[in-house]
């Protein structure tokens, strides 16, 4: 009886598997057919496209590349030569940029976000209840409500078409900072703390040798979830940012509003396909890092 209730609930085990990896690829598949799209319709051109998808990759990929990024020149209404970076998308030039961006504002929140979750877990004062709940009061404030004061204040300071508008507004981070102070509450002693002060280490050294190797899973998922915020953001630079100083969003937003007669789907497709790759390799060799720092905060000793 027991041999044959054993092979029962190894086959009803066995049918369930099935079941839930059926389920999870059909999700996969569901979630990757988009990129698949872009990808496939990357490789075709803007009149095979409006035929239709085809789901073989097409011939064209280089010559879309190409009328992407080369400089082209014609001659204006007075005969004056006028050049233009890829039609006016100036890709590589916004890649630059983005990196540039995305790359500081990931450094300067997770690490300004850690120290202040070190100073209100670590240390006791009068206030230290209502300077958590105020942080987390912020959180709930949309980024648009702030937006009209932030630009006065821009303009004020000197600092329009400036990355530096970018990048130090990323310091105040409320949601990475609560992540980080549960990470702490989870993984970060007390006593660690404590022994590092006994042998005279200061408190800002403590933080840096001691308390920040203990946080990587923590500080590596919340540098890519940062990096990928900044990468995508458009509200902000959209307001401030001039050409010059273009972004990977703003670049194919001006693509996406070209005018019928210059509209290229091509063109598209492959801009948000060359957008997308430091994103896919960000995800690529930091995955273990990203399921590491999710799973950091989710048991406690």
């Amino acid at each position: 009886m027991d041999e044959i209730k054993y092979a029962s609930q190894s086959k009803t085990l066995i049918v369930r598997r099935f079941f839930c990896y059926l389920v999870l690829t059909l999700l996969a598949i569901i979630s990757l057919f988009p990129f698949y799209i872009l990808i496939i319709n990357s490789t075709h051109s803007h009149m095979e496209i409006q035929t239709g998808f085809n789901a073989l990759p097409g011939k064209s990929v280089g010559i879309n590349f190409l009328q992407l990024v080369r400089t082209q020149e014609w001659r204006g209404p007075n005969g004056e030569v006028i050049k233009a970076f890829g039609k006016n998308y100036p890709i590589v030039r916004g890649l630059i940029n983005s990196l540039f961006v995305s790359t500081l504002c990931a450094l300067v929140t997770t690490y300004f976000s850690a120290m202040t979750s070190y100073g209100l877990y670590m240390y006791n004062f009068k206030l230290k209840k209502a300077a958590f709940r105020f942080i987390l009061a912020v959180m709930m404030v949309p980024t648009q409500v702030s937006t009209l004061g932030f630009y006065q204040l821009l303009r004020k300071m000197n600092l329009m078409n400036n990355y530096l508008a970018l990048i130090v507004p990323a310091i105040a981070a409320p949601a990475v900072f609560f992540y980080m102070y549960q990470a702490m509450e989870a993984t970060l002693p007390y006593s660690i703390v404590e022994a590092s002060r006994v042998d005279g280490c200061n408190e800002f050294r403590t933080f840096n040798v001691v308390v920040l190797p203990m946080m990587k899973p923590a500080i590596a998922v919340q540098a890519i979830f940062s990096f990928v915020s900044s990468w995508n953001n458009y509200f902000i630079p959209s307001l401030i940012l001039e050409k010059d100083h273009w972004t990977v969003p703003l670049v194919v937003a001006a693509a996406r509003s070209a005018d019928y007669m210059s509209f290229n789907m091509a063109i598209i497709y492959i801009l948000l396909t060359v957008a997308i790759i430091p994103l896919l390799i960000a995800y690529m060799f930091l995955s273990k890092s990203i399921i590491a720092g999710v799973t950091a905060g989710g048991v406690k000793e």
